[in-house]
């Protein structure tokens, strides 16, 4: 995976610096649940951030990650809806997803950037109490190179659509379906979320497997595929 991860650092870099300093670069990197995308991202910024100079200070680094999973809709909101059973049932699914604060927020990072430009606040989830919270660290002038992962990032029907379009890569991580299915069945239960093999099966089934389908079935095309390796078999997403 290293190997990997290294090719697509030093494409990304290259890249950078082909486009003008006041924009910035910004990767979408989606693929079906449980297949890598999270890990690959997130090994993604580190490794830029280990060959990119650094920006402010020694903590401030020039790629940032940022997750879809900030953008779920609360638990609270989810009671709001017409069938709130359901709406739990299906966490994950596009509909319970706020596209139009995430369209915003990509509207944002597009703006052209300077010395002037304000810090664009963004969410994240925080796994601790089952929904988004803000993020500590907004995202900056100096950061030029934006690493976006999510399931839901390349739907191709508003408003996912023209954020998926305005993306400078699509990247789709392409995993095998069976392979994911036992992925997410052992993680579902070594996490809690479900406390039985059967249950986690069921959790697949209904909500897991067919969030995916849909994102295969509705994906503006990407740039690039990216083969989920072997190696990346602990991945959480």
């Amino acid at each position: 995976m290293q190997s990997q991860i290294e090719e697509l650092a030093e494409f990304l870099i290259r890249k950078l610096q082909t486009i003008p300093h006041n924009q910035r670069l910004i990767v979408g990197i989606a693929g079906i649940p449980a297949s890598g995308k999270s890990t690959i991202s997130h090994r993604l910024v580190e490794r830029l951030n280990e060959l990119l100079p650094q920006t402010i200070d020694s903590t401030t680094k020039e790629a940032v990650f940022v997750g879809l999973d900030g953008w779920h809709y609360s638990r609270a909101s989810l009671d709001a809806f017409p069938d709130p059973r359901l709406a739990h049932e299906r966490r994950g699914a596009h509909w319970t997803f706020d596209g139009e604060g995430y369209a915003q927020f990509f509207k944002d990072l597009r703006r052209n950037i300077d010395e002037t430009t304000s810090p664009i606040p963004f969410p994240t989830f925080a796994h601790h109490i089952k929904d988004p919270a803000p993020s500590p660290h907004p995202i900056t002038s100096k950061h030029r190179l934006i690493i976006i992962e999510g399931l839901h990032l390349l739907l191709s029907f508003a408003p996912w659509k023209e954020p998926a379009e305005l993306l400078d890569e699509r990247w789709f991580v392409e995993v095998d379906q069976e392979q994911a299915r036992k992925r997410l069945v052992r993680r579902h239960v070594e996490t809690g979320i479900c406390s039985t093999e059967e249950e986690a099966q069921h959790r697949w089934e209904t909500n897991d497997h067919p969030n995916g389908l849909h994102t295969l079935e509705n994906m503006v095309p990407p740039t690039r595929i990216i083969p989920n390796l072997d190696e990346v078999l602990e991945i959480p997403n």
